[in-house]
């Protein structure tokens, strides 16, 4: 938002539900770049409620945002760029690196 006053009260509680529910909108439509940014966006948003305004946020908006997206967006996932692969996992055709069969 481009207000001049940072928002407060309702406002904000209603601005941080409005950006969840953008963000999960993102997910949805397999927007990773867009989800990432509408979800630490809200983040923000959501650690400068007071505990009685974080009573208001809807449940189900915070258990996509604390829980499911978390898990996709955490810490300790792949930052964005990185393809996250080492190139040392298996190549599904059931060969070790010399060519034979592996056993199973």
């Amino acid at each position: 938002m481009s207000d001049a006053q940072p928002l407060s009260g309702e406002k904000l509680v209603k601005e941080t539900c409005r950006r969840i529910r953008l963000a999960r909108g993102h997910w949805d439509a397999h927007e990773n770049s867009s989800c990432r940014t509408e979800r630490e966006r809200a983040l923000a948003l959501y650690s400068s409620l007071t505990a009685e305004q974080k009573k208001k946020i809807p449940q189900v908006l915070l258990v996509w945002l604390r829980y499911r997206s978390e898990k996709y967006f955490g810490a300790d996932r792949t930052p964005p760029g990185g393809n996250g692969r080492s190139g040392t996992g298996r190549s599904g055709t059931g060969r070790s690196e010399t060519g034979r069969r592996s056993k199973r």
